[in-house]
């Protein structure tokens, strides 16, 4: 672990001190599990990524790691990893071959990555859930926002999408985690999406995240993705809307990430910059 080179990037935000913090590993082919999962302990980030064998002609085999459990896709480790390679190969398009499918990732001269995530799908939230998730949270149903009802998405990884009313109560969040956590085990749920609408374009969101062992995330690409095809699936959203989220903030991390819905492709891209964080 020594000899090895992380790299750190701060992905959706041009300003190293913003978004979500990722760690890198460009050459991983030799790391078995066990070390990738210390490595990502040791970075300390959500996630950190492993490029594991490099295919040629752009395409790339990436796994994730947060500090106790690999998950199958994380957007902003995905985003920094790609402006990784941009800042050593050039810009381009690059093919991350990860647990969850492929996903295509641009970048251009400017740092701005975009990726499109594999086929999005949208469940019921079984009542049950939702109790046991609102309690854990410690919010009530009048706290939601009818206009936009619970739902589990998937753009990847799973995440329940819960809307509150006020901007207020997404700000004092203070949930129960020993109970979150063991929900979202039982569950199979990647992070929470946390959502307050702004108006029809603009959301802020929030995503905890405490069986990646960390309390929140951030800025959360994955998140964003499956928020995308939950708009698109309950025609919330005209279908090639772009939404712009805003996270971070209550986290004095302020992040940005732009969700494109495209008509006739089962993905959702999401896009915004990254940049190297020093050492």
């Amino acid at each position: 672990m020594t000899d090895l080179e992380i790299l750190r990037y701060a992905a959706f935000s041009a300003d190293p001190a913003g978004g979500n913090p990722a760690g890198v590993v460009l050459d991983a082919a030799r790391l078995p599990d066990a070390e990738m999962l210390a490595v990502a302990a040791k970075v300390g980030y959500s996630e950190t990524a492993f490029v594991t064998e490099d295919r040629g002609d752009g395409v790339l085999r990436v796994r994730y790691f947060s500090p106790l459990a690999e998950v199958p896709f994380c957007g902003h480790a995905t985003v920094g990893t790609a402006v990784a390679l941009a800042d050593r190969r050039g810009p381009g398009t690059y093919v991350f071959v990860t647990n969850a499918g492929e996903v295509p990732v641009t970048v251009d001269e400017h740092r701005r990555a975009t990726l499109t995530s594999v086929g999005t799908r949208v469940a019921e939230l079984d009542a049950d859930d939702l109790a046991a998730l609102l309690a854990a949270l410690r919010w009530a149903g009048s706290d939601l926002d009818a206009t936009l009802p619970p739902r589990v998405a998937y753009a990847g990884a799973y995440h329940p999408i819960v809307a509150v009313s006020s901007r207020q109560r997404l700000a004092d969040l203070d949930y129960d985690v020993p109970a979150l956590t063991a929900l979202m085990r039982r569950r199979d749920w990647t992070t929470i999406q946390l959502v307050w609408r702004e108006d029809e374009h603009h959301f802020d969101v929030r995503n905890p995240f405490p069986v990646g062992g960390v309390y929140e995330d951030p800025a959360t690409g994955a998140a964003a993705a499956a928020l995308g095809g939950y708009l698109r699936e309950l025609w919330l959203v005209e279908g090639d809307a772009v939404i712009e989220l805003s996270q971070g903030t209550d986290l004095g991390r302020p992040g940005r990430l732009t969700v494109t819905l495209v008509p006739g492709e089962a993905g959702v891209r999401v896009s915004g910059t990254a940049v190297p964080i020093p050492d």
